[in-house]
Formats: C-alpha cells, sequence, structure tokens
C-alpha cells in the first residue's frame, strides 16, 4: 500500500453531502455503464436486479444510488434504506478500482463498511473478482478524452 492517503478536507464533505445527491448518482450509474457495461455479462448482476445500491464516499460526503436491471446501472434517489450500502474513503475506492488494495483487507481493517444485505456484496465483490477486468488508467479519465467517448458518432 502507498504512505500516501489522500483524504477530502472535512468543510468540502460537509458542502457535497448538503448537495442533491441525484446528479452524481446519475454521471456515476452513465459512468459504469461506459466503463463495465461491455464487460460485464448481464447474467452475471442478475441477481442484483432491482436492489437498491448505495456507495458512500465518506469523506467527500458523496452518496451514489442506482439499482441494475437488464439495461444496466440506473440511477436513482436515496428515497429508501438501501439493500446495499458500501462506505469508504474517495481514496480507498480509488485504490480498489486500481485494483491496488484488496476488498477483504479494507474490509478486516475497517475502512471497506458493507451495511444492508452483505450477501449481496458478497456477490458483487465475487462478481468482480471473477472478470478479467482491464487495468483502470487514470490518463483515460481526461475530460477530453471522455468527452470524445460520449460524443455522438455523427458529429
Amino acid at each position: 500500500m502507498d504512505d500516501y492517503t489522500f483524504t477530502f478536507p472535512s468543510p468540502m464533505g460537509r458542502l457535497f453531502s448538503l448537495l442533491p445527491q441525484y446528479p452524481p448518482s446519475f454521471a456515476f450509474a452513465k459512468t459504469l455503464n461506459m466503463a463495465l457495461g461491455r464487460i460485464i455479462p448481464p447474467a452475471a448482476l442478475e441477481p442484483l436486479h432491482g436492489k437498491l445500491i448505495c456507495l458512500h464516499v465518506s469523506d467527500a460526503g458523496l452518496r451514489f444510488h442506482f439499482t441494475i436491471d437488464r439495461r444496466g446501472f440506473v440511477p436513482r434517489t436515496a428515497s429508501a434504506v438501501p439493500d446495499l450500502a458500501i462506505r469508504a474513503s474517495a481514496y480507498d475506492f480509488l485504490m480498489l478500482a486500481l485494483r491496488k488494495e484488496d476488498p477483504d483487507t479494507l474490509f478486516f481493517n475497517r475502512r471497506l463498511v458493507v451495511e444492508g444485505d452483505t450477501e449481496l456484496g458478497l456477490l458483487a465483490k465475487n462478481t468482480l473478482d471473477s472478470l478479467d477486468l482491464p487495468r483502470l488508467e487514470l490518463a483515460a479519465l481526461t475530460p477530453a478524452k471522455l468527452a470524445r467517448r460520449l460524443r455522438p458518432h455523427w458529429l
């Protein structure tokens, strides 16, 4: 693990927690669909269909609410208690995405908290672990490169 860990400043996290949560959930779900839509077989996510999932980035004060259906990841509002809630810092979520940190290690070190239907959490973890996901390259996430991917093909 790296010696350096980033944490959002508390005032920023408090400010973000006051903002509406649907716009970030919308962007997050669309990003997941772009990043994982062609990689994860739809059948692998079937047990998660219709379940309300919340990823809580604790230090940033952000909560991403979504469900999964046959079309992929669908943004939702925080209208009910989630079936599965996963909480960690932004840094720890980033380390998970980069595969530089193991979810079990973070869980047992109490840096990753799973609440609700933990069986769903284990299913999601095992599904992601079973996939041969491409390595996340942060350089591919620059605004210009993302805009090119989002631009309609007729432009």
